[in-house]
């Protein structure tokens, strides 16, 4: 899975091509236009009373620009980040220690949020609504509790499974914002931008072609640019045509919805073995070989996006066009 060209988890080896691609400031930022605009109200009112910025939800599903989003923030208001992922903090010390060594106007983001302990995520109720941190000392006769004052800070969280986070937590976020599937022409941008960073020369119509097979998501459309400019540099070109791009994406097995051979095998299990639905996502799991989280979080998300699958009371469902962009035919059943 880790493998997968589409897959639009982070990789862990590409964590500095990535840091070098993504922008500093919001005006860099290319789409999320709505998220923007409520951005600069909320970060420009604190900035005008001399407050941090209110904590912050971001929440969608994986390389929609998250992680991306928490950085540019932090430039904004002029302060330090701190970035840490939910499920490496297993000790409610930690998360505490992380906590009292933040600066005024710090920036804690915690990716995967929603995979936080819940003995961790206690931690966070005093510091997110008032500052303050209780930490228990045990003694010999019983514990005492010692209360900190913290510096303001904001905290950043971002998830793929909003759902997932218990109430108490969700509630002490005053700016909760979705992050939602970018347009074919923002992705162009993104290209666009990638190709400037990275200084590759690319034509627009290399540009459209990546772009509709990038599924809305920059991370996938800036490994695919990645992708594409090897196989135009082995052949001996600084620039990148549409030749160029659709041999490159052909080879990688791409296809014009940017669907690969892992989307091909999960619709056709579900229209094959279970005569195109309904059918419980734990049943298409164990016929592909799939965790159900990875289903639920990299697979469904864009195949539902563009009308290949219905979720229904009683299972998934595989819609007509999947039908037709696939070639199959209606399976007869056997009851």
């Amino acid at each position: 899975m880790s493998d997968r060209i589409l897959d639009a988890k982070k990789n862990n080896k590409e964590e500095e091509v990535e840091i070098s691609l993504r922008p500093k400031v919001l005006k860099e930022y290319v789409g999320q236009e709505e998220l923007k605009r409520n951005l600069r109200v909320f970060m420009g009112a604190a900035m005008h009373r001399d407050e941090t910025l209110d904590h912050v939800l971001l929440y969608g599903p994986p390389g929609l620009g998250k992680t991306t989003l928490a950085y540019v923030i932090a430039n904004e208001m002029k302060g330090n980040i701190r970035v840490i992922n939910g499920p490496s903090i297993e000790r409610a010390g930690d998360l505490a220690s992380i906590l009292a060594d933040l600066k005024a106007g710090d920036i804690l983001f915690i990716d995967e949020i929603h995979r936080l302990p819940r003995i961790v995520e206690e931690v966070l109720y005093g510091a997110m609504e008032d500052f303050k941190l209780a930490i228990l000392i045990p003694r010999e006769q019983g514990s005492n509790t010692l209360n900190l004052t913290l510096e303001p800070f904001t905290l950043i969280g971002a998830t793929t499974r909003a759902g997932d986070l218990s109430s108490p937590l969700r509630s002490r976020f005053g700016i909760v914002e979705k992050i939602n599937f970018y347009s074919e022409k923002e992705i162009e941008g993104i290209v666009r931008r990638t190709s400037k960073v990275l200084k590759t020369e690319i034509d627009e119509k290399a540009v459209s072609l990546i772009a509709k097979r990038s599924r809305g998501t920059p991370r996938i459309a800036n490994r695919l640019f990645r992708r594409v400019r090897d196989f135009a540099n082995f052949e001996g070109k600084d620039t990148i045509a549409e030749i160029d791009a659709k041999k490159a994406l052909d080879a990688l097995k791409v296809d014009n919805l940017g669907l690969d051979d892992v989307d091909v095998r999960y619709l056709s299990a579900i229209i094959e073995r279970f005569h195109g639905g309904p059918v419980g996502l734990e049943a298409v799991a164990s016929a592909i070989g799939e965790e159900i989280m990875n289903l639920e979080d990299v697979y469904e998300p864009y195949l539902l996006q563009i009308g290949m699958i219905n979720r229904t009371p009683r299972g998934r469902v595989v819609t007509e066009k999947a039908y037709a962009h696939l070639k199959k035919n209606h399976q007869k059943s056997l009851f």
